[in-house]
């Protein structure tokens, strides 16, 4: 892992971009202090997960939630 100075990194951004989309990794550091990684985008991000088959597993009792909080905010109003 190679770390360079924000003004290296200005002026080589091109460059060290094309070497991060090829996997390897760039630190950047400000007055000697590391501030920052250049890392490669993951092929798999995490992603949440396919939740089709749970919700429509799921049974409803009775009249819907909106209908029910409708016909209770009918009933107060008089």
């Amino acid at each position: 892992m190679e770390e360079v100075s924000v003004k290296e990194a200005r002026e080589r951004i091109s460059l060290l971009l094309d070497r991060t989309q090829k996997g390897e990794e760039i630190l950047i550091s400000r007055r000697g202090k590391k501030v920052a990684r250049l890392v490669p985008v993951g092929v798999s991000e995490k992603r949440l997960p396919d939740l089709s088959a749970f919700r429509a597993s799921i049974a409803v009792n009775g009249a819907s939630l909106s209908q029910t909080v409708v016909d209770s905010r009918d009933m107060e109003r008089y």
